[in-house]
């Protein structure tokens, strides 16, 4: 048996579409809180559990900055909890473990420098989890959406329904992650983890843009005629320091799994079709 926490999130309700509940338990913080040492071994001790993919997460980033004991509970305890129950941790991370100074992609061996709280807590859930777990895969992941829950995509549809204009920055640069398409890879992955392995794997879509690029390209999508304006982050300051750059290298996911992966302007088609 399979568990899923944080299964009311994006990537958990992609999950939910492709697991089959009889061979797989879905649990939010409501019926498992994993920063709860005592209600997570009384939740193993009465589920037999193979797999844990842990998908819940502390993600409002901005938040972060002034809630960073909460964050840390979620981020890094939560974790370490499930690490200790004994069971295989397939974990999901973030780009924000790095500082975004980079100018080419970043591979899963290079050197985290986190500037935000959200991006420090995740990292020490990534340590806490390889420290404490015999098997632990951590898949790094970046620009999540879906046609659940709030993302950005969901944001500029309804701004740009409201709006005739918007600002967007074109000075950070990544690539859009349809959840639907990580859930996707961690299906494929689940059958080919082998007991004993800890290893880090990037995944988002193929190809690279800026917000401004992909609020531009959202706007296409959905036809609305608001217009996009690039504007630099030092116009648009948040709590959060976001990175500058965080493309992520694929090429160990694609090579150790077989995994094929969308570029993400097809991807984003994809998830217009559910949202349009």
């Amino acid at each position: 048996m399979f568990l899923v926490t944080g299964a009311n999130g994006q990537l958990g309700n992609e999950l939910r579409l492709l697991l089959d509940e009889k061979t797989a338990l879905f649990t939010d913080y409501n019926t498992l809180d994993i920063t709860d040492e005592k209600q997570v071994r009384s939740f193993f001790a009465q589920n037999q559990i193979n797999l844990i993919v842990n998908c819940a997460a502390y993600t409002a980033v901005d938040k972060a900055e002034s809630d960073e004991e909460k964050a840390y509970e979620i981020n890094a305890l939560g974790p370490l909890n499930l690490a200790q129950t004994g069971v295989p941790v397939l974990h999901v991370s973030t780009d924000y473990v790095f500082d975004g100074s980079s100018v080419v992609p970043y591979h899963e061996n290079d050197a985290p420098n986190p500037q935000t709280v959200y991006g420090r807590t995740k990292l020490a859930g990534e340590k806490n989890l390889f420290e404490n777990a015999d098997t632990a895969l951590v898949i790094r992941t970046a620009w999540l959406y879906s046609s659940f829950g709030n993302n950005f995509v969901k944001t500029m549809m309804r701004l740009g329904k409201e709006r005739d204009e918007l600002n967007v920055v074109f000075d950070q640069v990544g690539t859009p992650t349809y959840a639907r398409d990580l859930a996707q890879a961690i299906v494929q992955i689940i059958p080919q983890i082998k007991p004993n392995m800890k290893e880090i794997y990037h995944f988002s879509n193929e190809g690279v843009c800026s917000w401004y690029d992909f609020a531009v390209k959202i706007m296409e999508k959905a036809n609305l005629a608001c217009k996009v304006k690039p504007i630099e982050s030092k116009d648009y300051p948040t709590p959060a320091m976001r990175p500058h750059y965080s493309v992520l290298n694929k090429a160990k996911i694609k090579k150790d799994f077989g995994i094929e992966i969308n570029h993400w302007e097809k991807s984003l088609d994809a998830c217009c079709a559910k949202l349009l």
